[in-house]
């Protein structure tokens, strides 16, 4: 078919400038413009801010929804200047803000928080806002300066003088865009209550401000990580069986890495196992859930033979046998994350799954040695799914 018969030419090319791209297909930058991408744009807002913060030495952020329908994010970081840095090739917060560098997925650094696979810059919050202002406290001195639709309405301003450094993002999603501009505060409650169990010291606080009888609040700082987590999730699942909370932490530069894991397991048969990569949601999971489980599987495997358990002829404990009543939490955080699958939600890493693998299976092990009873439990849990094998 030729360009002539369907009538397309070079003259039907249009080019976007700027901001106009994320406009015309805000899809393709936050993922939709229903609920989810008006959340995942705040998150990606809550990622920044907590990168800044952990980066400059602090630990806290504040997310608030507005009673106009927006949200407001505040860091106590050293606060973005909004000038391009020159000596470093670094973009001050005003160009971040007017122009679209497209975060690829997998930036390398461990200590780098990810909310998704694939992060968006404030380039694109500022330009699916109907406003946005951004305030930065920085060597004593505050600058604000307002956007509209992506586009600055004059040049940063000084505010005055001040004590404390960060940066504070305030926008109002546009309706334009959106089809709803509504958050829920239960749903971010749910995410930043993850990120600070996988961050112990993050001081976290969410606040509700629409509601006429007066503002809601949470406050999430945990300071015992995963086991922490371990803990939370058992609650839920019902009264553990196994009273402790097996939990370590390695690094292991064979997968340019580290690792922390917690498990436990409970008397129903559901379970409830989670895994992360620099704190983003793995929902597919990956490399690290499969070395969990066939730790778990190497581990219980090796005690029920050294019990008599199994014999000679019995057939090994597979990955797949060790999810009845399981709760566990791995996360990894790792310089160089490689993800795979369309949605990017699934750790690719070869190496990761024999580290983890390993480590579980060695403090798995002298847990079960040290623990008879308890291990006794484990082992009967699992044996019956190898019935009629």
């Amino acid at each position: 078919m030729s360009a002539e018969s369907t009538g397309y030419d070079a003259a039907r090319i249009t080019v976007l400038e700027g901001l106009e791209a994320v406009r015309k297909r805000p899809g393709m930058y936050v993922g939709s413009t229903d609920v989810r991408g008006l959340h995942r744009m705040l998150l990606d807002e809550v990622g920044r801010a907590v990168n800044a913060s952990l980066a400059g030495g602090g630990g806290r952020v504040e997310v608030t929804l507005t009673p106009d329908g927006g949200a407001r994010v505040a860091d106590d970081g050293p606060g973005t200047p909004f000038e391009d840095c020159g000596d470093t090739g670094a973009p001050g917060l005003e160009t971040l803000l007017t122009r679209c560098f497209g975060s690829a997925r997998g930036r390398p650094g461990r200590r780098t928080v990810f909310m998704d696979s694939w992060t968006t810059d404030p380039g694109v919050t500022n330009a699916l806002s109907s406003r946005l202002t951004a305030e930065v406290r920085r060597e004593g001195m505050r600058r604000v300066q307002e956007f509209a639709r992506g586009v600055a309405l004059a040049p940063p301003t000084d505010a005055g003088p001040v004590t404390g450094s960060g940066t504070t993002l305030t926008f109002r999603p546009d309706p334009e865009v959106f089809s709803t501009v509504e958050y829920g505060f239960a749903l971010l409650a749910a995410r930043l209550t993850e990120l600070a169990f996988l961050n112990p010291g993050l001081d976290l606080v969410l606040t509700d401000e629409r509601s006429p009888d007066g503002p809601q609040q949470a406050r999430l700082r945990f300071l015992g990580g995963v086991r922490e987590f371990v803990t939370f999730l058992a609650v839920q699942a019902g009264e553990p069986f196994v009273r402790d909370v097996i939990a370590f932490e390695r690094e292991d530069p064979r997968m340019a890495g580290s690792m922390e894991v917690a498990l436990s397991w409970s008397h129903t048969h559901e379970e409830r196992v989670r895994s992360f990569v620099n704190s983003m949601a793995t929902h597919h999971g990956g490399s690290h859930e499969w070395g969990l489980r066939t730790g778990i599987a190497a581990a219980v495997d090796a005690y029920a033979r050294a019990q008599g358990l199994l014999t000679a002829t019995d057939p090994a404990l597979r990955a797949e046998d060790v999810g009845a009543g399981l709760t566990a939490v791995v996360s990894v955080k790792l310089d160089d994350p490689e993800f795979t699958g369309c949605m990017g939600w699934t750790l690719g890493n070869d190496a990761v799954s024999a580290c983890v693998a390993e480590a579980v299976r060695d403090h798995l092990g002298a847990w079960l040695e040290e623990h008879p009873q308890a291990a006794g439990a484990v082992v009967a849990r699992m044996l019956p799914a190898r019935v009629g094998d």
